[in-house]
């Protein structure tokens, strides 16, 4: 991604308006894809960044930058990342800044694999606008093809693994390492960070069920409270991961 380019848009548009509840909505795809890719040895994402909503109070008027973050981290209340672009009118963020900001402050997400993109919806609300060339020239400012904007997909293999909606492919194959991991590190069950968070939170947040599953088999506090008060059960219900919920 080019990190001084900025395709501007109406953010009045009907159209970006509903690209930013799109990905509000999708964004947990986008963590559990992340939180996966922090896992793997061999990384298989070439882009991953999140667009915030950033304001700013300027002559008595609020003014709203939407702007993208890359080293993105996510702990379910909070979105952390350092800011790629350089803002054009708010004074109060810096290109290279470290940013915390809440999850309702999303307006898009994207990660790209093997040249095809997943989540972009203000990026191809945008391209939905512009003629061929305009829409040629966007992508190699990106430096990907971000394909056809009626067809936006939020995971890999999505229409020939519909399955990979419910349940990302490797919490599955992941399922005899982890067992054994728990087996030799026992006292990872319940540990908690400095924020209170424990390993069954982590992966509800993230909506891995076979990792949930093993994790209570293997005696994970369900009831554990986070620094914000909520149990592994009450992320599960927030981000709607309906496959998680009977397993508590």
């Amino acid at each position: 991604m080019s990190e001084t380019t900025i395709f501007y848009a109406d953010g009045e548009n009907p159209k970006m308006i509903e690209a930013y509840k799109k990905a509000q909505d999708t964004f947990k795809y986008f963590w559990r894809e992340l939180s996966w890719e922090y896992r793997r040895i061999i990384p298989a994402l070439d882009v991953a960044c999140v667009k915030l909503a950033f304001t700013q109070d300027i002559d008595d008027e609020t003014v709203v930058e939407h702007m993208w973050i890359n080293d993105v981290n996510f702990d379910g209340e909070t979105i952390y990342g350092v800011l790629v672009n350089d803002p054009d009118e708010l004074t109060n963020v810096n290109n290279g800044d470290e940013i915390a900001i809440p999850i309702d402050q999303i307006s898009d997400w994207l990660f790209a694999s093997q040249g095809k993109t997943y989540g972009a919806f203000t990026i191809q609300a945008m391209r939905s606008e512009m003629s061929d060339e305009e829409r040629e020239s966007h992508d190699e400012a990106w430096g990907l093809e971000f394909g056809d904007f009626n067809d936006i997909q939020v995971v890999f293999e999505q229409k020939e693994k519909p399955e990979n909606l419910v349940e990302h492919p490797m919490s599955k194959n992941m399922k005899d390492s982890l067992i054994e991991f728990l087996k030799e590190n026992p006292a990872e069950i319940n540990t908690k960070d400095e924020r209170g968070y424990t390993f069954l939170h982590r992966e509800a947040i993230a909506g891995n069920s076979t990792s949930v599953e093993i994790l209570i088999q293997s005696g994970a506090d369900k009831n554990a409270q986070n620094h914000v008060g909520k149990t592994p059960l009450d992320y599960a219900k927030e981000y709607n991961w309906e496959h998680l919920i009977p397993l508590f």
